[in-house]
């Protein structure tokens, strides 16, 4: 009964079971089953999230025999590894994580002066199957554990030797349709024991799952919420994003405005710009008509190639002429200033371009 109890609230990875990715309740269920008072549940989480330990032969102020009994029982401390990593000239590093099955996953660290982002994978390749975008053409392989997604960006901040401070789920996968581990980590990533990142330094990007934004907004987490727009209407954005067919714009857009009007946060429309495609006066009208009058910024993106993919980058001109017209009319908006490129960490390029 007693490996029941823990095991069931205990992640797996493949033949260990990890710490990280369980909250402070699980963690304290853990010790008070092997016999120990509830304070080591803390001290074993500072030793994996704030020192970033993983041996538990290492955790010194934990009893000897507490220590042998979480190896007896099969349990880690992490869960994923680096497989490799690749640096653009800006600081931008992609990294390659393995994980315990033997899948990968790609994270990347964005530094900035003011501020220390990790964008993060939610699942093994992804089942939207997004035209424009590398991860799609992968295919889903399977989703990620809480841990396995928290882990990305600790270990991220242990190789730089720095505090994260801004984490965006913009990587692999749709996190939305991995709900539950999506927002475990989140919160994991905000607790005092875990890696006490601002809520409010905390995104969600999504292709528009529509019942999972209404939940996202019951959730009482002041996280932000970015939507993959990158079309103006249903004809060409169920081209670019077939999940559109599920959940038509119409019903995507009501739900990130009840979302905006229910948690107080501005919703980021986020809108890849593709020359011929999107980029024209009539999509430009129609986005100035989604955006305003609500609590929303639209980023334009410009469009990194993708193997396989037909489609080109808009000319930086008439990003500029959007920009302009979406500002005069009163929508706030920018144009995201691309990083890494180079080495294939760009918005839409992550996939496994690391060799291992």
């Amino acid at each position: 009964m007693f490996g029941v109890i823990i095991f069931a609230k205990i992640e797996w990875g493949a033949a260990c079971l990890q710490i990280i990715g369980l909250n402070l309740e699980e963690v304290e269920e853990l010790v008070l089953k092997l016999g120990e008072p509830r304070y080591r549940a803390r001290q074993l989480l500072d030793w994996v999230y704030k020192k970033g330990v993983d041996d538990f032969g290492q955790m010194s102020n934990l009893p000897a025999l507490f220590r042998q009994r979480l190896e007896a029982h099969g349990l880690t401390g992490g869960s994923i590894t680096k497989a490799g990593a690749e640096e653009a000239a800006d600081g931008t590093k992609k990294y390659l994580f393995r994980l315990p099955d033997g899948f990968c996953v790609e994270a990347v660290y964005i530094p900035e002066q003011k501020r220390k982002t990790v964008c993060f994978s939610t699942q093994v390749g992804c089942a939207v199957g997004c035209t424009f975008c590398a991860t799609g053409q992968q295919g889903f392989k399977r989703n990620l554990t809480a841990g396995e997604i928290v882990d990305q960006v600790r270990k991220i901040g242990l190789d730089q030797r720095t505090r994260i401070s801004h984490a965006v789920a913009m990587g692999q996968g749709e996190p939305l349709a991995n709900y539950a581990a999506t927002i475990k980590a989140l919160r994991l990533l905000n607790a005092d024991y875990g890696l006490q990142m601002a809520a409010r330094h905390l995104t969600v990007s999504t292709s528009g799952i529509v019942p999972a934004i209404y939940r996202l907004s019951d959730e009482e987490l002041q996280i932000n919420l970015a939507l993959s727009l990158h079309a103006t209407a249903d004809q060409l954005r169920s081209a670019l994003i077939p999940l559109n067919r599920t959940y038509p714009l119409a019903q995507v857009i009501q739900a990130c405005r009840d979302y905006a009007a229910k948690t107080k946060r501005r919703v980021t429309l986020e809108y890849i710009m593709l020359a011929g495609v999107n980029d024209g006066d009539a999509a430009l009208a129609r986005l100035v008509d989604l955006a305003k009058g609500w609590l929303c910024h639209v980023n334009l993106i410009p469009y990194n190639p993708v193997p396989a993919a037909p489609y080109r980058p808009s000319p930086p001109r008439t990003r500029q002429r959007f920009l302009g017209f979406l500002q005069k009319h009163g929508v706030a908006a920018s144009i995201r200033q691309e990083r890494g490129a180079e080495v294939n960490a760009a918005c839409g390029q992550l996939r496994q371009h690391l060799k291992l």
